[in-house]
């Protein structure tokens, strides 16, 4: 009974205050009787009541709650044991000129009341009989009547609309000719059906809506007309729950995701209160403001501006959500301080803020100075000060954290700032610098270059030449062609002058190659030969040959490592290399000799993250001299700059370069070179084949703080 600690406390002051000063009217007895199988609460009282009371259903734990205004508690005590059927007792708690009667069942029922002369009936329907039916495989599930239809002629429906709420709900809004239209909600399957007795529906507004885009459960709303009713069929999908209320003539069915929690009594993703249900005709908005406080444990104020009724019907239903509904109806605000809550409408609330802000405002104009010093040990004083006045980005006043009274001065030799403002701004000043004055964490960076070349080559070539010396020694030089013609053969026309002992014919050795294809040089190595020559007895013709090949492989490693350490989120930079000169014309014509980096640099600038993750932004250059051009030094750069999320001590790679290369050259003489087997004698052959490959890696460590022991 905690919820109606309140209640209890004026049920003490009713007991020491005579029965006189009350209204005549007054409970003298609760019973309880069965009827037809039904269960019947009957309150007797000395008088009849001239209309039905209100009250609303409690779901956890199960209550029925009546409020009966101008009524005493007459029995001498506040609690009724019953103990019959699904009723466990009846208690009774006065405050004011109000008693309310709460019923306290075993389980959830629903009820309706009657007048009986001096007596009213409270009729309980079967819960147990009522969740048998549901969960019967062989009946179909009974549909909820939401709302009685109270009118005797049909009326019209005005519109059917769709709209998504808070936490991605979808709500089906529909509004109502009068508030005398009844509901009736069923769920069959997978969906919702809504059902309007004695209502039309006009041609235009029967069809299906399409709102799966909205990003709700809900995925189509179809309307249609059946019979004297209009029937309205929500189709969700996924795990959903779904509540309804109605409010003056605008019926709205919200269908949530929902979030299954095993510690949470009641699931939903934005309302968790206990349920209850609720049906007011014309309520004033004050007195159902009351209801939902009587159901809480919040006290509420209401302010002397909130007046008007509203019709209200709500069916299971939290009621921080009935509240946030009633609010939203009626255009008023909350403020909720502790355990109370004060409602006024919106613009009232405003501007009783604004108020209290302008009196806070007036009183810091009033309050004294004075003068504190801070003592700064891991930030410059003069950073602080830059950020209190506002200057340190150029934000004027609008960044200023000092008031407009408030000033400071810095003392850079001892690094303390003295600064002079209001005691509350002091505070917060104080605690500013408690959050900034700490020793910065530290980032060691180390990064690994490696570079590694793999390279093959092979060439292979040959020489071939002729050399006739017979004429030299008083012979014949060439070869008879009949008659006395002869043919003699050479590597140019030399060669053949020099043989044939032609007038001014001069001829160096080399002149006597027919076939001058020695194999080229590959990876910067010189092929190796093997001659031989054939000649005859008398030594004078030979025919010379020299077969040059070259095979080279070749394997290489470069690892570059340089590490650097750095406070967290400032930029380090670290370099090793060359300054390269070179030419470079000036605007008058001359030249002057300038510098250009080929440099291995790290630069980086780390970010501790709360995890003790490292983000860093890494810029790393590997650079070499290259090759010597006229206008000079070609410079080979390898460049990678990017922004990589590395986790304490862990090892990423940054990027990575492959190239490979493939060459494969042939030269030959034409014709003679394509003879199977001897045209090798006529060409050379070189093949070689390179791979290089850069990877470079980084790895981040957060340093620790070492306590030294004694």
């Amino acid at each position: 009974m905690t919820q109606w600690r309140r209640w209890a406390v004026g049920v003490v002051a009713v007991a020491l205050l005579p029965l006189q000063a009350w209204a005549q009217n007054a409970i003298k007895s609760i019973s309880t009787m069965q009827q037809s199988g039904v269960e019947v609460v009957r309150i007797e009282l000395n008088e009849s009541l001239k209309e039905i009371p209100a009250g609303f259903v409690v779901q956890a734990p199960p209550r029925i709650a009546l409020d009966l205004p101008g009524i005493a508690n007459g029995m001498g005590r506040n609690t009724v044991e019953i103990n019959a059927g699904n009723l466990r007792s009846a208690s009774v708690a006065q405050a004011g000129e109000r008693t309310r009667v709460v019923l306290n069942l075993r389980q959830a029922s629903s009820y309706r009341a009657q007048l009986d002369n001096k007596a009213l009936l409270v009729i309980l329907e079967n819960g147990a009989t009522q969740t048998a039916a549901v969960a019967s495989p062989s009946k179909p599930a009974e549909p909820l009547h939401f709302a009685p239809s109270l009118n005797a002629a049909s009326q019209t429906l005005r519109d059917i609309d769709f709209r998504r709420g808070t936490d991605g709900a979808g709500r089906v809004v529909i509004s109502l000719p009068s508030n005398q239209v009844g509901v009736d909600i069923q769920q069959q399957g997978q969906s919702l059906v809504l059902e309007f007795p004695k209502t039309s529906l006009p041609p235009e507004l029967r069809r299906r809506l399409d709102v799966a885009d909205f990003g709700s459960p809900v995925q189509y709303v179809s309307a249609s007309q059946v019979g004297d009713k209009v029937r309205v069929v929500v189709e969700p999908k996924g795990v959903w729950e779904h509540s309804a209320y109605q409010s003056d003539n605008q019926f709205v069915l919200e269908v949530r995701p929902q979030k299954v929690d095993p510690n949470k009594l009641v699931q939903g993703p934005g309302f968790a209160g206990d349920k209850l249900s609720l049906n007011f005709q014309s309520i004033e908005v004050r007195a159902l403001l009351q209801v939902i406080a009587d159901f809480t444990n919040f006290n509420v104020v209401t302010s002397d501006t909130v007046t008007g009724n509203v019709t209200l019907r709500l069916k299971d239903v939290p009621w921080d959500q009935a509240l946030d509904i009633i609010l939203q109806a009626r255009g008023l605000g909350l403020r909720k301080s502790g355990n109370v809550l004060w409602i006024a409408p919106k613009e009232e609330l405003a501007n009783k803020e604004k108020a209290d802000l302008e009196a806070k405002a007036q009183l810091a104009q009033l309050e004294p100075l004075r003068t504190q010093s801070f003592q700064l040990n891991y930030v410059k004083a003069e950073d602080i000060l830059k950020g209190l006045t506002g200057t340190s980005s150029g934000g004027g006043a609008n960044s200023r954290i000092l008031s407009p009274r408030g000033s400071v001065i810095s003392e850079s030799r001892t690094n303390q700032l003295f600064v002079n403002d209001t005691s509350s701004k002091l505070e917060e000043v104080q605690a500013l610098i408690a959050k900034i004055d700490i020793p910065v964490r530290q980032v060691l960076i180390e990064a690994r270059i490696v570079e590694a070349d793999d390279s093959f080559g092979r060439s292979l070539g040959v020489k071939l030449g002729v050399n006739d010396v017979r004429a030299s020694q008083g012979g014949i030089p060439g070869y008879n062609m009949g008659g006395n013609n002869y043919v003699a053969i050479g590597g140019n026309y030399n060669a053949v002058g020099g043989q044939t002992l032609q007038p001014g014919a001069t001829r160096t050795y080399n002149d006597t190659q027919l076939i001058s294809l020695p194999a080229p040089s590959v990876l910067g190595g010189a092929p190796q030969t093997f001659a031989l020559t054939l000649f005859n007895a008398t030594a004078n013709r030979f025919l010379n040959l020299e077969l040059s090949a070259l095979e080279a492989d070749g394997r290489g490693k470069i690892v570059s490592s340089p590490r650097v350490v750095t406070a967290d989120q400032a930029k380090a930079l670290i370099e090793q290399g060359e300054e390269i000169p070179y030419q470079q014309a000036t605007s008058a014509g001359a030249t002057a000799v300038t510098f250009k980096k080929a440099v291995l640099k790290l630069e980086v600038v780390p970010q501790i993250t709360p995890e003790g993750n490292v983000i860093l932004d890494v810029d790393v250059n590997k650079d070499s001299r290259g090759v010597l051009t006229p206008q000079g030094y070609a410079i080979n750069n390898k460049h990678v700059k990017t922004q990589v999320l590395v986790e304490n001590g862990g090892t990423v790679v940054l990027g990575g370069i492959f190239t490979q290369e493939e060459h494969e050259d042939v030269k030959k003489v034409p014709f003679l070179g394509d003879v199977p087997v001897v045209g090798n004698l006529f060409k050379n052959r070189a093949k070689t084949s390179s791979k290089t490959e850069l990877l470079i890696f980084i790895t981040p460590k957060v340093v620790t703080d070492r306590v030294s022991g004694k």
